[in-house]
């Protein structure tokens, strides 16, 4: 891998903001220094979405990343994907549902071939995507399928969420509150707290980072009062965790977790399910949080919102948690490298 690898980025759903945020971002390249990227979608969706918003920007069509240092700097670098239908922002065109998959596997192989450092995935729009036969409730699901199908690993992604002032991991994700508790399990909780530990320490750089652990209840189960969850799958999860040598503690209250005093004693907060997970850093930190995918073998990160149809190219769409979503795919990236070269010599 070589720090001259661009970050490759996968346009997401024509019809939503991907493209505004793209542009977007490109446009503040220079001011921002932000790492060098190339798109794998459609120049001329791109450049229709430009005109409608009124942005003066050259967008150059490439066939090879080494193409991207000399383009970058004076035009996008749009490695066209799939030929697409009718775009039109803000309405969903079935039709597009090839060109959004093929664009998130294309970006995987790039980096599979040494083409990319890092993927950056603007929204899809899941539901548009369940007609052309997409099996899977999101990015992350796909990317493990995608890790199975080309580097032939069984990966546990994990999913997390992380601004300047908060890294969080939610244990169960997507799913209704009444299941959370039939569904955490030890091993799950351990599989998922060392894929964070792992990654902190290898794509940030943090030596034996300290990770904390909620509760499931109201005041951690207090003693088995409101429950037993923590006493009978969290607690020991904790000490099956502290047996490897990790540094971990809790677990504690999900309610005393987040104030500013107790987020410095802590590098990243593993919850237990989402809503506990997200609502302190969407409170903290709403525009500039960023959704990274770890345990992959590649690094995968992503602006924290969805497509936004309702306001796809009316020049009121927020870059800002897509630009940070680019900068820490490419610190990770760099701290990647620099692992990989420690242990080379």
């Amino acid at each position: 891998m070589s720090r001259k690898l661009p970050l490759v980025v996968s346009m997401g759903e024509p019809a939503g903001i991907g493209p505004d945020i793209i542009l977007l971002s490109w446009l503040r390249r220079v001011a921002l220094s932000l790492p060098f990227f190339y798109v794998i979608g459609n120049k001329a969706c791109l450049s229709e979405r430009a005109r409608q918003l009124g942005l003066d920007i050259s967008i150059e069509t490439i066939t090879h990343s080494e193409q991207v240092r000399d383009v970058f700097l004076n035009a996008l670098p749009v490695m066209e994907g799939l030929p697409v239908d009718r775009v039109l922002a803000g309405k969903i065109n079935p039709a597009n549902g090839a060109f959004v998959i093929d664009a998130i596997k294309s970006g995987v192989q790039a980096i599979h071939k040494n083409q990319a450092s890092g993927l950056v995935t603007a929204p899809i729009h899941k539901g548009a995507l369940y007609d052309v036969g997409f099996s899977f409730p999101g990015h992350t699901e796909y990317l493990a399928a995608l890790s199975a199908e080309l580097y032939k690993l069984d990966v546990h992604p994990v999913m997390m969420l992380a601004c300047d002032h908060l890294r969080v991991v939610p244990v169960t994700i997507h799913v209704p509150l009444c299941d959370v508790a039939g569904l955490l399990t030890q091993d799950l909780i351990v599989k998922t707290v060392k894929t964070v530990a792992h990654d902190l320490s290898t794509r940030w750089k943090i030596e034996r980072p300290h990770i904390i652990l909620t509760g499931l209840n109201p005041h951690a189960g207090e003693d088995g009062a409101m429950g037993r969850e923590e006493i009978e799958i969290i607690e020991p999860a904790i000490e099956t965790l502290k047996s490897c040598g990790l540094h971990v503690s809790g677990p504690y209250p999900g309610d005393t977790c987040f104030h500013q005093k107790a987020r410095a004693g802590y590098d990243c907060a593993v919850c237990m399910y989402h809503d506990q997970a997200l609502i302190p850093i969407k409170t903290l930190s709403f525009d500039e949080g960023v959704n990274i995918t770890l345990g992959l073998p590649f690094i995968r990160t992503s602006p924290d919102h969805g497509t936004a149809l309702s306001i796809a190219g009316k020049g009121t769409a927020d870059p800002t948690s897509f630009i940070e979503a680019l900068k820490t795919a490419q610190i990770m990236a760099d701290n990647q490298l620099t692992d990989e070269q420690s242990h080379a010599t």
